[in-house]
């Protein structure tokens, strides 16, 4: 084969020397030139599904190049092609926080449900807007971080805040350019994804495994993530993950549409989905997921839904997000599949709440390309609805949850049927009574300080990213350090030692040092997420994060009454009540002493406290329309932080409206009649630097 290199290397058996006599400059230049055309044929390979050489001839052209960059070191590039097949053995992953939140979508399962995403989209915008369509596919997010058109950090989700970097994995993916193509893209910007296992290598994955007697991999989602996650980057290029791409980020972007910057994304090298349409209206979007949901049984590649996205970022700024997920975007997922099968028992597990959730174990059956054994109960009303007898037929969904749940029961197939189901009134690990309380579907076994499911689980929940963020103490260690009796709380973490620890069974002196390395830097967790560690019933982590704000620090929440809890925003009698019952409980004001002399965060942190007044003391304040200099979740943070109270509907206890642009008629009527102030954003941003009030 004559091209370019013909005159380096010749085709005997004995090659000659590479570039004997060639000078530095003509070197590096031959070399940069090789590596550029073997990532051209990457994409074409790999992107385009359009390979234009044999792969005979791109193995011959990997082989000239690994043996030119093994000759001369010192032109050695990590991002060159002969970089993706890995070799080095990663012994961790280092946790890299997030420029931009990753944040969930919200998922519907209907049409109407699009519609009303539609109408609240249309209602806060008040102007006009497009939407985008894509496909959502059914693998692991991945964030990637270009700078100058290099591909420098990959990193997993984690739990939106902060992931794993998982770069050099990410290197041994074909179809994610590590050096971009022409010269338009930004100096740096962010691109998501979805890293995913093809059907058919999920399927020869699943096959080898079973042959070697090794458990085999439920779906190629878990399989994709389980891949990323592996510590040889060289077993990883092996697996032939892919990867798609759907959402640019940055401070300079080509567009302010959405949908344009992924088109631009496709030209500089990214595999984005020619499964993509901007719509105009609501019937379009609906024609969009009518067609995929039959289609998509056609893909390479897992879906589970279509994702819905305002097109216009400037438009997505001022929608916003919630605190798990963003306003602008919505995630349709298609129809569950269902199947039959045998139900053999009802087995019940106790949470970390001491919630007790019945699960049916079944014969097992394929269901959405995985194998069900178990599926959920929910709680003792939906199994009397069910009437569940053991031996019956039942029918099986797989729709958004993990664990796939019973809808019904074939009756007429029930010949020979065993005894009904019925919930069970102690608690399956402790045999204590078990209450239920008003106004609750789900069963809860009150003995939580003795109850080793709840015991175990509050640890496990204490040590979580989200919470303490324990690096080396997860569910199987805290279980081994239990049943040692060397944790009986989450107090007791505090007093591991290296030594304890290091001689357990498949734990050593590394391991125990990291474990106690991870106790040591936990001290420093700001004191809202230490609140949302302590595990209290009701209180998920906004909840903490307003209690955290309102009370400041753990000595005023301890006394706080029904009615000082009650105050604060979003904070109702349900979840003011489990606050009262946890303190009330001496020993679990035993152990929050306990974690205070161990010196972890107790109270707001001073910097926080800098940011924080009362200007905004006693105000009920309407946020409404959109803005230029915040977003909107911005501006309720700043309301909190001044000692505000925000709300979404105007009332006569409303303060006052802070107005952005096209303000909703209905709140401007409503403020007009009830005399109610209205203030600009501008207006607004000086009353609290100047600390003015209305």
């Amino acid at each position: 084969m004559k091209d370019l290199f013909s005159d380096i290397y010749n085709q005997s058996d004995e090659p000659k020397s590479p570039l004997q006599g060639v000078g530095v400059t003509d070197l590096r230049n031959q070399i940069n030139s090789l590596r550029h055309e073997l990532e051209q044929h990457n994409y074409n390979y790999y992107v385009l599904n359009n390979p234009t050489i044999s792969d005979f001839e791109f193995d011959i052209k990997m082989k000239q190049l690994e043996e030119l960059e093994k000759e001369h070191p010192e032109f050695f590039d990590p991002n060159s092609p002969t970089q993706r097949v890995g070799s080095d053995v990663i012994s961790s992953f280092k946790q890299v926080k997030h420029q931009y939140p990753m944040l969930s979508l919200s998922n519907t399962y209907s049409e109407s449900e699009v519609n009303e995403f539609f109408e609240r989209t249309r209602k806060a915008l008040n102007t006009g807007f497009e939407l985008v369509c894509e496909l959502k596919y059914d693998g692991t997010s991945i964030s990637l971080v270009y700078e100058n058109g290099l591909l420098v950090r990959a990193v997993t989700r984690g739990d939106g805040e902060k992931g794993d970097d998982v770069t050099s994995n990410v290197k041994t993916i074909r179809s994610i350019p590590l050096r971009l193509q022409g010269n338009d893209f930004p100096e740096k910007f962010e691109i998501r994804g979805e890293v995913l296992m093809p059907w058919n290598v999920f399927d020869e994955l699943n096959k080898e495994r079973e042959e070697q007697e090794e458990p085999l991999f439920a779906n190629p989602r878990n399989a994709a993530s389980g891949t990323l996650k592996m510590q040889n980057p060289a077993e990883v290029a092996k697996r032939k993950l892919d990867g798609f791409f759907y959402f640019l980020l940055g401070d300079v972007l080509p567009s302010d549409s959405h949908f344009d910057n992924l088109q631009a994304a496709r030209k500089w090298g990214f595999k984005v989905s020619d499964a993509i349409r901007r719509c105009k209206n609501l019937q379009e979007v609906i024609e969009f997921i009518n067609y995929w949901d039959a289609e998509r049984k056609n893909l390479l590649v897992a879906t589970d839904g279509i994702v819905i996205k305002v097109d216009s970022l400037s438009q997505q700024r001022n929608l916003g997000t919630t605190a798990k997920s963003p306003r602008w975007a919505i995630a349709y997922k298609f129809q569950a599949e269902q199947a039959t099968t045998r139900l053999n028992s009802v087995s019940y597990q106790v949470g970390r709440t001491g919630a007790i959730t019945p699960v049916a174990n079944l014969d097992p059956v394929q269901l959405s390309g995985t194998t069900v054994k178990r599926a959920s109960l929910h709680n003792a009303d939906i199994i009397e609805s069910l009437d569940l007898h053991i031996g019956d037929r039942v029918y099986v969904e797989k729709g958004g949850e993990i664990i796939p749940k019973i809808t019904g029961v074939d009756k007429e197939a029930r010949i020979l049927i065993g005894e009904k189901i019925r919930f069970i009134s102690k608690c399956p690990e402790c045999g204590t009574l078990l209450k239920r309380f008003e106004g609750e579907a789900a069963h809860y076994c009150p003995n939580e300080n003795a109850c080793p499911p709840q015991i175990k689980g509050k640890m496990v929940h204490f040590v979580s990213r989200k919470a303490m963020n324990i690096d080396g103490l997860g569910e199987e260690t805290i279980n081994l350090l239990y049943q040692n009796e060397l944790l009986r709380n989450i107090a007791d973490i505090y007093e591991l030692k290296a030594s304890d620890i290091a001689r357990l069974e498949r734990l050593g002196e590394k391991s125990a040092q990291n474990i106690i390395n991870g106790i040591e830097i936990s001290r420093n967790v700001p004191f809202e997420r230490v609140l949302f560690a302590l595990g209290i019933r009701f209180v998920g982590e906004t909840v903490a994060k307003k209690l955290a704000l309102a009370f400041l620090n753990i000595e005023n929440l301890e006394k706080a009454t029904i009615e000082e809890l009650t105050n604060v925003d979003e904070i109702g009698q349900r979840i003011a009540e489990s606050v009262i019952a946890y303190f009330d409980d001496s020993l679990n004001r035993e152990m929050v002493e306990k974690l205070k002399m161990y010196g972890l965060k107790m109270s707001v942190s001073e910097e926080k406290l800098r940011n924080m007044s009362d200007t905004l003391s006693g105000k009920v304040i309407v946020i409404s329309g959109t803005f230029a200099k915040h977003p909107r979740d911005e501006y309720k943070t700043i309301i909190e932080q001044h000692g505000g109270k925000n709300s979404g509907s105007v009332s006569s206890k409303t303060s006052f409206i802070l107005a952005g642009e096209n303000m909703g008629p209905e709140k401007l009527n409503k403020a007009q009649k009830l005399n109610i102030p209205v203030i600009t954003e501008d207006e607004f941003l000086k009353m609290i630097d100047l600390k003015e009030t209305i």
